[in-house]
């Protein structure tokens, strides 16, 4: 591109500010518009991030904003109607996880996007994540020898579910963290999955009003043999130092990778109240610019743009991804193990 990416963004909450705070800090982009069903809500970032254009109809503004590219920044299950509408507009996308939250879904995306071909990238921010990618390169170069299994751990505290996430009885959390977790994994192990066992419990956060399953502990078989383990639930207790428990091991024949990303003993700041964990790494801001691994994804989506790259994970990815954490819901319900079937590029 020749000039600035004209960015517009669907969805006015928490995260939606974030992409406006990122896109107007970035030399190679602006945004232009933000669109969002509660108007006022929408009128409000505008007007705190100086926003020129403020829509309730996502048509209308794919329509008259001008935009190059739009963030859909919606909650999950509501991405596909407006990525295929974005993509019939000729728009390129960046979509927060997960890429959808059914198999129709799925490929009703997939559909569009190589119908229209526009381009397309899934916020899967761990890619982006220091230690994670520390992980991922140690096993590229074989330094680790042949990678044999691995374990990750990726809880929220209950406020997440409870407060922060008006719909969260409408979602999941192997959704909501699952999909970090299963992407991760896939793209360390250079592999999909191929078989699937899932185990879950609730009660606690549907005795608090919010009716989602409390956790999941998933087995997942990969086709290259790497067997693994996964950890996803919401109610870790509130008390916890930082929002996120997370932890991960990777082993090899020659090595082994353990990240504590959560508790990770680089700052920690007491008072005769409590005790917090700054976020450093993240997401937090520096001298007022926004900085943290979790706005380096979004940035990189704009850096992909404006040079003409190619992005760090495809559209593929995230369909299998989504597709996996499907096959792992299935499994939960059946208390069976499932194989994991209809995955691209497979």
């Amino acid at each position: 591109m020749n000039s600035k990416v004209k960015m517009a963004i669907i969805g006015a909450g928490t995260w939606g500010m974030n992409h406006a705070r990122i896109f107007n800090a970035h030399p190679f982009a602006q945004t232009v518009a933000i669109c969002d069903t509660n108007r006022q809500r929408a009128q409000a970032v505008a007007e705190s991030l100086g926003i020129p254009q403020v829509y309730q109809d996502y048509h209308e503004m794919l329509d008259k904003s001008g935009c190059d590219a739009v963030a859909i920044v919606t909650p999950d299950y509501l991405h596909a109607d407006i990525a295929i509408a974005c993509a019939a507009a000729k728009k390129a996308l960046l979509i927060e996880k997960p890429l959808a939250t059914t198999k129709q879904d799925v490929a009703r995306m997939v559909d569009a996007i190589e119908k229209n071909n526009v381009r397309v990238m899934v916020d899967f921010h761990n890619r982006w994540s220091p230690p994670f990618h520390e992980a991922y390169t140690a096993v590229r170069s074989g330094e680790l020898g042949e990678v044999y299994s691995g374990y990750f751990r990726l809880n929220d505290i209950k406020w997440v579910a409870t407060d922060l996430l008006p719909w969260a009885a409408k979602s999941s959390i192997l959704w909501f963290l699952g999909s970090h977790s299963l992407d991760t994994l896939r793209w360390i192990f250079h592999s999909e999955v191929e078989r699937v066992y899932c185990v879950s419990r609730s009660g606690v956060l549907k005795d608090m009003g919010v009716d989602t399953v409390d956790e999941y502990l998933t087995t997942l078989e990969f086709k290259n043999g790497v067997i693994a383990h996964m950890e996803n639930g919401w109610i870790t207790p509130n008390a916890n130092p930082c929002v996120n428990d997370i932890k991960c091991n990777v082993l090899g024949t020659k090595g082994m990778i353990a990240i504590d990303a959560s508790n990770h003993n680089m700052i920690q700041k007491y008072t005769d109240e409590k005790v917090t964990v700054p976020d450093v790494i993240v997401q937090n801001h520096i001298w007022g610019q926004p900085k943290g691994f979790a706005f380096e994804s979004i940035r990189s989506f704009v850096d992909c743009l404006f040079t003409g790259t190619e992005f760090p994970l495809t559209l593929y990815d995230a369909a299998n991804t989504s597709l996996t954490i499907l096959a792992i819901m299935e499994s939960a319900r059946k208390r069976m193990p499932v194989e994991v079937k209809g995955l691209y590029g497979v």
